[in-house]
């Protein structure tokens, strides 16, 4: 796969069409979600780098929000980690010149639904044109000089019983930089570009969990905080 297969265009392109119709609505966009970024999901659609979706201002949460997930079909949360941009990254960026423009890292935590048949999604530029099944994400405080997910340890607590957990939150997901990198080269592709303010949540620490109404979760990765969450 490379950043100018008709699946990753097409998709891409489907789904910014609709981030462009909220914008003209009002909406602000925060920055850019990954997804379907672990070996597995990579073998199974022929990809060399995470999905990319949108994140806009009406999805955000304040810690401690109460979320009502009526309606949902599928709800899982996924335990992340973000990297805030500090200056803009161009489409050629080299490792180290992310490095550079890297002003640190937070923790967050993303509610997707999976509206999808059961065995899960089969066509790439379908989950692409949806936006990756995403809801709403919560971004805890920037802490800055944070830059390798590498010996972060994360836990996901609920209803205060352990969930989930890792004592290495890029087992999954890969190394931060990396990711950010590919995420300007795969913008540049369909001409966006990151930009010193956004942030990229940079997928699930851990595999997604199923969450349900009435369940409380709190998330917390080392060094970088804690987030809470009710679902209702």
């Amino acid at each position: 796969m490379t950043v100018d297969d008709p699946r990753l265009l097409d998709g891409m392109r489907a789904q910014l069409r609709a981030r462009d119709a909220a914008v003209g609505e009002g909406a602000r966009q925060v920055g850019w979600k990954l997804g379907f970024g672990t070996v597995a999901a990579g073998e199974k659609f022929s990809l060399d780098r995470p999905l990319i979706g949108f994140l806009l201002d009406r999805g955000l949460l304040e810690d401690g929000a109460v979320v009502s997930v009526d309606g949902w079909m599928r709800p899982v949360l996924e335990p992340e980690v973000a990297v805030h941009i500090g200056s803009d990254i161009g489409p050629g960026a080299s490792y180290d010149a992310v490095r550079e423009a890297v002003a640190g890292a937070s923790v967050a935590v993303e509610l997707a639904d999976l509206d999808t048949q059961p065995q899960g999604p089969e066509d790439v530029t379908d989950v692409l044109s949806g936006n990756i099944f995403h809801r709403h994400v919560l971004l805890g405080p920037l802490v800055p000089g944070c830059l390798s997910s590498a010996g972060l340890a994360a836990t996901v607590t609920v209803d205060g019983l352990r969930a989930a957990a890792t004592e290495d939150s890029s087992a999954i997901t890969g190394d931060l930089l990396e990711l950010v990198r590919l995420t300007a080269e795969q913008l540049a592709a369909v001409g966006e570009r990151l930009v010193a303010g956004e942030v990229v949540i940079t997928g699930s620490v851990v595999p997604p969990l199923p969450v349900a109404a009435g369940q409380r979760v709190d998330v917390e990765v080392s060094a970088l905080g804690r987030l809470t969450l009710s679902l209702r």
